[in-house]
């Protein structure tokens, strides 16, 4: 899918600061950004950490791949350049709830690492804190899962081009965090409020 620049179209600022905004919520935005293999666990490890930052009065909102495919991504297919674009749109509507002084908690496959430095590089130029959680489970593991029967419907042909099989996946080189098979979800939950934690306060010992 070819990137489109629109033409006379100017940013209009608002008259609230960023800083504004955090102040007024008593938190800064950031993203947080779950890459992995179907059945890896990135939606059940940031649901639970978004309901860990509400009920510490925080506000996150989930941008779940597939819940994002209902809607504003309904329109686009798995070829690799409809995933680029998923990715694309999914940083981009996360860099705004950042901005806004939400954690976004964005869990979507997104098997490039192309489209993974594109979504930091826009939030870093954007002033916005952004933590690469890679969910390390292994194609095998996440075949045996297969918590949507996603991998059943592969091995009988039903679904083709599916990450990890047939369609490549590429391995982050250095993601902020690493979440192995095995781990708790309290104790991912831990890792990742702890990942966000360290770069909301630059300096802050590992």
């Amino acid at each position: 899918m070819d990137e489109v620049s629109s033409s006379n179209v100017t940013w209009h600022p608002g008259h609230v600061t960023r800083n504004e905004r955090g102040q007024c919520l008593g938190a800064r935005g950031a993203t947080l950004w779950f890459t992995g293999l179907s059945g890896s666990g990135k939606s059940t490890v940031a649901a639970s950490v978004e309901k860990c930052l509400i009920l510490e009065g925080r506000g996150a909102y989930r941008l779940d791949g597939d819940n994002l495919r209902t809607g504003l991504n309904s329109d686009l297919g798995f070829s690799r350049e409809a995933r680029d674009e998923n990715a694309r749109r999914a940083a981009e509507v996360a860099c705004l709830f950042a901005d806004a002084g939400i954690v976004a908690l964005v869990a979507l496959i997104s098997p490039y690492a192309e489209s993974r430095a594109r979504a930091r590089l826009l939030h870093e130029r954007a002033g916005l804190p952004f933590v690469e959680i890679y969910m390390a489970a292994s194609i095998d593991l996440c075949a045996t899962r297969d918590p949507k029967g996603l991998y059943a419907q592969v091995s009988t042909g039903t679904i083709g081009s599916f990450t990890g099989v047939d369609d490549p996946y590429e391995v982050p080189d250095a993601p902020d965090l690493v979440i192995e098979p095995g781990t708790s979800v309290d104790d991912a939950v831990g890792a990742v409020v702890a990942a966000l934690v360290r770069v909301e306060e630059p300096g802050r010992p590992n």
